[in-house]
């Protein structure tokens, strides 16, 4: 459930990429945010799952929710 006061500093929209696409759009945009800000990403690829969690693990910018729905899949990422 989404935090209510949250603000989504960017919107990112990558439906219709395929790996590698969405997991590197991502890390060029989470990279021109500040610390804290929020990164809300959309994508069909059903491979975001496991790259967006690896990415998170690997860069400390953590996944604050995540849902699935209509053949999409997003993420709203608090860059650390």
């Amino acid at each position: 459930m989404t935090e209510p006061d949250l603000v989504i500093a960017l919107d990112l929209d990558c439906r219709g990429m395929n790996c590698p696409l969405p997991i590197l759009k991502t890390k060029k945009a989470i990279t021109g945010l500040a610390t804290g800000d929020v990164l809300r990403v959309v994508s069909t690829d059903p491979g975001s799952i496991a790259d967006m969690a690896a990415f998170s693990r690997r860069t400390g910018n953590e996944i604050i929710e995540q849902s699935e729905g209509a053949g999409e899949y997003t993420f709203l990422f608090r860059k650390g």
